[in-house]
């Protein structure tokens, strides 16, 4: 059995089974792991969403801010003006979709490995990291959800308290594990820096090369950050998984027993002005 993390697929099917044929899955006998954001921005959220659920337990998810965003527009949330979920969302099964895309986790850990989307706070260790994750999929999978989904957007709180509490201590676990690149030594959350680490402003490092980092005895697999431009950094201990397949770059995975990467290039989607981005 292999164990085969894979970056952000962002609805880019054709690479998503390009790639799986370069690894020579084989479902009776391998797992896949997916870094969050299986939707969004590509041509194919329906077919991606579609085939990682029918894979049943031979996948694992977590949720990315991309995912987060298509249960948000699912409850009347607002569209962004590059979303491609008009399909998804028109589908006659969105609601089986949509309600295991709602039971998928925030973190994953397995044998010294850990997986989720963008980051984790400086102060935290596995096991806080560990709560955090299972006291929002509570909410995410509660009969609540719908309020939490309407209220889980904006940048504050920008930094980890234990007395946080109510939509503000679900608010930061949820940017913590969908959408943080930098924060500052004191694990001060920054919304607005996304590009390769060297083109922060000052005082802001990535979340993983911040000193003392609590969770750095942990094997770290994560995506969302596109703009990284390596996908290993060994002195952290961290994998970055996203290399920007929806941007027209390429789609990797990590096989976790032998360490090694797979790419195949993307070309199904290309923004026209730019590349990055959430």
């Amino acid at each position: 059995m292999s164990h085969f993390a894979i970056g952000d697929v962002q609805g880019c099917y054709g690479a998503l089974q390009r790639l799986l044929e370069q690894l020579r899955f084989d479902p009776a006998r391998d797992r896949l792991w997916f870094a969050g954001d299986l939707v969004n921005r590509g041509p194919d959220s329906l077919r991606t969403l579609r085939f990682v659920r029918a894979l049943g337990d031979r996948a694992i998810c977590v949720l990315g801010n991309h995912d987060l965003h298509l249960l948000a527009r699912a409850q009347g949330g607002r569209g962004g003006r590059r979303d491609t979920l008009d399909a998804l969302l028109a589908a006659n099964d969105r609601d089986e979709l949509l309600d295991w895309l709602r039971h998928r986790p925030l973190l994953h850990e397995w044998q010294g490995w850990a997986l989720l989307h963008a980051g984790l706070p400086p102060q935290w260790d596995l096991p806080q990291a560990r709560r955090a994750a299972r006291q929002v999929e509570a909410l995410l999978r509660g009969p609540d959800h719908r309020q939490l989904l309407a209220r889980m957007y904006g940048d504050q709180p920008a930094q980890w308290s234990a007395q946080l509490r109510g939509i503000a201590r679900a608010r930061f676990v949820i940017n913590a594990y969908t959408r943080l690149r930098y924060c500052d030594a004191q694990g001060r959350f920054d919304a607005h820096a996304k590009g390769a680490p060297g083109s922060q402003p000052p005082g802001l490092l990535p979340w993983f090369a911040v000193p003392g980092r609590r969770s750095r005895d942990t094997e770290i697999v994560f995506g969302h950050w596109s703009t990284l431009g390596q996908v290993h950094w060994p002195e952290h201990r961290v994998w970055g998984l996203d290399t920007g397949a929806v941007w027209g770059g390429r789609l990797t995975a990590l096989c976790l027993e032998t360490r090694e990467l797979s790419q195949v290039d993307c070309s199904e989607y290309r923004r026209a002005d730019g590349e990055g981005g959430d």
